[in-house]
């Protein structure tokens, strides 16, 4: 399956060139420091209430990893459910495929427009793009992903789409962009929140009224029951969810749960890590369709779009138990400063850099190690493990595709036949410090220099400070003329004679 297949929106430029540019912008950085910064601490407060907070982080865990054990088992349950519900399951392997199974669920309506319930998935398969293409128009109806529609932006973060848009920025957007697409913002708008959720109700409300199709994403999916799960902050959602006479719901297929009980769990977990709160405002659940009550149609498509290649991973499979809490991205040192957007996927942030290379086959880390991410996880997926371990699958299957080795795989092996003699080491490090007295002392406020030609690639963000003019082993021999030779550790190695 390519990359062109499963969209992800990759193509924008290599993370080292996208982040400058995001740090030049004081703006975007003062907007991340203040969300994520209130979101953290939010977070650390609720999830301190709880005695039992690290036994529930545990039976997720536990939950997810048997779900991925038997995900075929659990999704063929799910659709018994709810096709026995009155629902109708399609599958989906891919994001084209996905977008041709909604604009005919939307054209068998008559319908030119839908209304649309956050959805990262949508956004994973670039579905308003295709629904467009087909003559179709779909409305954001969450407040954040909204503003990122108004605007021509893409969202920069799982939970809060328009973290890095500032109360002015978003007043100017709904001032300037909101006739485009409805209901103009009012004459005297402020940029006081308050005006700005008035504004947004009143333009909105409209579209709910008159929409016939509404498409939702999904939290989770309870494969005994087949009961569908979403949990927002606005209502918006809800709106979306019962209003509409028919009712197309997007969900990763990671995203079963065995049983409905298991729901008890990440329902106490979810809302704390994500926006630090003791339970979501709003928390829909629905099985099928009901007579008389909600959309009397119910689409549930169930998306691969390259989830099933990391299940024969042991490690790289971890990441589809993320939940998308987005706790990684509010401690992640990285994120804070750059912004969703430098990391040209949908996924940005710590979770992204390990789970869009195994959706889309691309390269795309970006992420300091320091564990800030596996501190913060709900769910116990070690970031910093599965990202390590990628980065070895991506440099061992380059290896293999080339004929010759690179200029860097050459390099490591001349170092390890070095480090491993002694001897060849000692004439390495002569060598080195003879060089060293050559160029002569390097001035403290001067950066070291960068190789060209084969080398310049590694040294591009690395510095290589000048060799020392005199090893550690020619230092300890000239200063300590009386040491003995035959001086050794002994057998326990506690002293030294």
């Amino acid at each position: 399956m390519s990359g062109a297949d499963n969209v992800v929106w990759l193509g924008t430029p290599a993370f080292p060139e996208a982040a400058r540019t995001a740090l030049a912008d004081t703006r975007l950085r003062a907007n991340l420091r203040r969300a994520t910064g209130t979101i953290r601490d939010k977070r650390l407060g609720v999830t301190s209430e709880l005695e039992d907070w690290e036994e529930l982080r545990e039976r997720a865990a536990a939950v997810k990893r048997h779900t991925l054990r038997h995900l075929d088992h659990h999704l063929l349950r799910l659709e018994e459910a709810v096709t026995a519900a009155g629902g109708v399951v399609h599958c989906a392997a891919d994001a084209a495929g996905a977008n041709r199974i909604v604009t005919a669920l939307v054209k068998q309506t008559g319908e030119d427009e839908v209304v649309k319930a956050k959805s990262m998935a949508t956004q994973e398969i670039g579905l308003n793009e295709a629904l467009a293409d087909a003559g179709i128009r779909a409305y954001e109806t969450d407040l954040a992903e909204l503003i990122v529609q108004l605007d021509g932006d893409r969202p920069s973060h799982i939970l809060v789409p328009a973290i890095h848009r500032g109360r002015s920025e978003i007043r100017e957007i709904f001032r300037q962009e909101m006739r485009k697409w409805g209901r103009p913002a009012p004459d005297e708008l402020t940029d006081d929140p308050r005006d700005l959720a008035e504004a947004a109700r009143l333009h909105l409300r409209e579209k709910f009224l008159r929409a016939k199709v509404a498409v939702s994403g999904a939290n989770f999916a309870a494969a005994d029951t087949g009961t569908v799960v979403v949990v927002e902050s606005e209502g918006n959602g809800r709106m979306c969810l019962t209003l509409p006479d028919t009712l197309i719901t997007f969900m990763g297929i990671e995203k079963v749960l065995p049983s409905f009980a298991d729901l008890d769990v990440f329902l106490r977990l979810l809302p704390r890590s994500s926006t630090g709160e003791r339970m979501n405002p709003y928390t829909s659940l629905w099985t099928g369709v009901t007579e008389g009550d909600g959309p009397q149609t119910f689409h549930l498509i169930l998306l691969d779009n390259g989830r099933t290649a990391p299940l024969a991973d042991e490690v790289g499979r971890r990441a589809l138990s993320c939940i998308r809490c987005s706790a990684c991205l509010n401690v992640c040192p990285v994120y804070e400063r750059t912004g969703g957007h430098a990391y040209g996927s949908v996924y940005p942030g710590p979770i992204g850099v390990v789970l869009t290379p195994q959706l889309v086959g691309v390269e795309n880390a970006a992420s300091l190690l320091c564990g800030a991410c596996y501190d913060a996880r709900p769910v116990e997926i070690d970031i910093p493990e599965v990202l390590v371990h990628l980065r070895a699958e991506a440099v061992e299957a380059k290896r293999r595709a080339r004929l010759l080795p690179t200029t860097e795989a050459l390099a490591m092996k001349a170092a390890g036949a070095v480090l491993s003699s002694p001897g060849r080491l000692a004439a390495a490090q002569r060598v080195a410090a003879l060089r060293a007295r050559l160029v002569g002392p390097q001035r403290p406020d001067r950066r070291p220099a960068r190789p060209a030609g084969p080398l310049a690639r590694w040294s591009a963000t690395r510095d290589t400070p000048a060799p020392p003019r005199e090893s550690l082993r020619a230092w300890w021999r000239r200063t300590r003329p009386r040491v003995r030779e035959d001086s050794r550790t002994t057998a326990g190695g506690k002293e030294c004679r």
